[in-house]
């Protein structure tokens, strides 16, 4: 008998082999997924700095015209995701989106790159002067835009199923594993990288080789991405689509409407509830109880078929759906905290203002350039991200015997007490600086470098790096974890979601402070000339803001209750 079993184990071992060789999904696929976005945000973020040099000087448009050009496509750019997630969600599935926005995009930079390589393409230009002749024709303007249109578009199927389409190759062990956890950190850090080296590497080979080599470079990467995540087709784990995600919250809400004087039975009471097949979920929660109405069979006879099916799924929803517009409801008020460390980051421009005005010499022969102050917050997202996925995960793992991970809402507090921490030190550094300003007689020189190093703006760059490493991560985490599987995609752009709406909320929130400060014969805290404004005011105020923002943090924590598969 133990010979036999020996031999069994012999003959079992290599046919597991083999199996788990030909088993879909895994690791060996998130490399091809990753490397897809990331390429895409490296050609679109490349494209974006020296976009309006080549509008107003190959085309000749106004510095106006080309600005609100390029407003528009940012905003669509960011707008396409959330619209490309509810279709793979709903519809087409995520490779298919994926696949489609990975054409849509290589499409969109090789048309723009032939813009520079065909003469006919765009409008004529002195090749002495770098100014162009004539203005764009119908032909040369709809060239344009469909380049534009198809990066859009390519972006919007992209980023709208990557991350959700890694999670779906991973088995419940990996993710069990803590394997979930890395890929969103790593995920998000590839992309970060990528985003640097765009806003850097291509914008040199912009700048110094020419406008044919900084677009086709992107061309070429994007060409490797795109032929590399077909190449893997065949390994992939290709989610089906369960139902119509739009539909299913529309039935839902129609449903509870229509049920509205229907007595919700006791918890005890079998039967009522009308439950999908196969599904888990016997009852629907306790919480938002008035959408509980949209699943209670009043007649088996009139509401349901032979099948088991709702005759009218207008009148009648399973349990199954009104649980995931239940779990899209409750990670609202999360997201929304989300937003006020948005509002944070988009102080950038006013960053390189402060560079501007001070030493930035690192030695006699070089400075650091104003905009590159903000790769110093890439790089600190980079470093975090490699310290806790490969050293301070394991050694607390080691520590306690089993694999520890920080959840998902302390990564996302974490993050949102570190932005706030980030904001009070440049308002600190910038009071300092516009009272040296002053004392060297700079007030009305806003040009003027005074005599402090510009290394003084480096602890906030640091500290927002740990911020959005901490803080985006626990997002992305969050919801992909806490809304069910069919919403995913919808899941992994709320981030993005949130990034739009801060944009806003910055804008508002500049606005309302220039008015009210500008008036009076006071000058504006958000004033032009950078010494004369009280800009540490300014990051005061959204310091505070801030900080408000945490509290509400953690009332929407506690009343959110524990997430699923931890205790707290």
């Amino acid at each position: 008998m133990e010979g036999l079993s020996q031999m069994e184990s012999v003959i079992e071992e290599p046919l597991l082999r083999k199996q788990n060789c030909n088993a879909k999904g895994g690791f060996r696929t998130l490399p091809f997924i990753i490397a897809n976005e990331a390429f895409e945000r490296l050609a679109s973020l490349g494209l974006m700095p020296n976009m309006i040099l080549y509008l107003t000087k190959v085309y000749g448009m106004q510095t106006a015209g080309a600005t609100n050009f390029l407003l528009l496509w940012s905003a669509v750019s960011n707008f396409t995701p959330f619209i490309g997630a509810v279709l793979a969600d709903s519809y087409v599935g995520r490779y298919s989106m994926i696949a489609f926005g990975s054409v849509a995009s290589l499409l969109g930079m090789i048309l723009l790159w032939l813009t520079t390589l065909i003469p006919l393409s765009k409008p004529f230009c002195n090749q002495f002067t770098d100014s162009c002749d004539n203005s764009p024709t119908t032909i040369h303007l709809l060239i344009l835009h469909s380049s534009f249109a198809l990066m859009s578009i390519g972006a919007g199927g992209i980023r709208s199923s990557s991350l959700a389409f890694g999670v779906d190759q991973l088995s419940k062990r990996d993710k069990e594993a803590g394997i979930r956890e890395s890929y969103f950190s790593w995920y998000y850090a590839a992309v970060s990288v990528a985003s640097l080296i765009g806003l850097t590497v291509v914008v040199y080979i912009q700048d110094y080789m020419g406008w044919a080599m900084g677009f086709g470079v992107p061309v070429i990467l994007m060409l490797i991405a795109t032929v590399s995540f077909f190449l893997a087709s065949p390994f992939y784990v290709m989610a089906e689509v369960k139902r119509n995600m739009l539909s299913g919250v529309a039935q839902v809400l129609v449903a509870s409407y229509k049920n509205r004087f229907l007595q919700l039975p006791l918890e005890t009471e079998d039967g009522t509830y009308h439950l999908e097949k196969d599904s888990d979920l016997l009852m629907p929660t306790q919480k938002l109880r008035f959408l509980n109405k949209a699943c209670i069979i009043r007649d088996p006879l009139q509401d349901l078929t032979a099948e088991g099916r709702a005759m009218n799924p207008w009148n009648l929803c399973t349990v199954d759906q009104v649980e995931e517009l239940k779990a899209l409801v409750k990670v609202v008020p999360i997201w929304s905290t989300g937003i006020m460390m948005g509002v944070n980051m988009s102080q950038g421009s006013f960053l390189v203002l402060e560079a501007s005005s001070m030493n930035r010499h690192i030695t006699s022969n070089f400075e650091i350039p104003p905009g590159s102050f903000m790769s110093f917050m890439i790089v600190s997202l980079v470093l975090w991200v490699i310290i806790y996925d490969r050293i301070l995960v394991p050694v607390v793992s080691k520590i306690k015997g089993c694999p520890a991970n920080i959840g998902a809402k302390q990564k996302i507090g974490t993050g949102l007490l570190t932005s706030c921490t980030a904001i009070a030190s440049l308002a600190i550094v910038e009071s300092f600086r516009r009272k040296i300003a002053i004392e060297q007689g700079y007030s009305d020189e806003p040009e003027a470098v005074v005599n402090m190093s510009a290394l003084w703006l480096l602890p906030r760059q640091i500290l927002n790096g740990l911020a959005e490493g901490s803080c985006v991560i626990g997002q992305n985490e969050f919801f992909l974890s806490e809304l069910p599987s069919s919403m995913s995609s919808l899941a992994s752009t709320l981030n993005g979601l949130g990034s739009s709406v801060a944009s806003l909320i910055a804008s508002f929130i500049l606005s309302v402070v220039d008015k009210v400060t500008g008036g009076g014969g006071y000058g504006s805290w958000v004033s032009s000339n950078i010494n004369k404004g009280h800009y540490d005011y300014y990051y005061s105020l959204i310091c505070a803001l801030s900080f408000l923002n945490f509290i509400y943090f953690l009332y929407c924590s506690k009343s959110y209750g524990p997430c699923k598969n931890r205790r707290k």
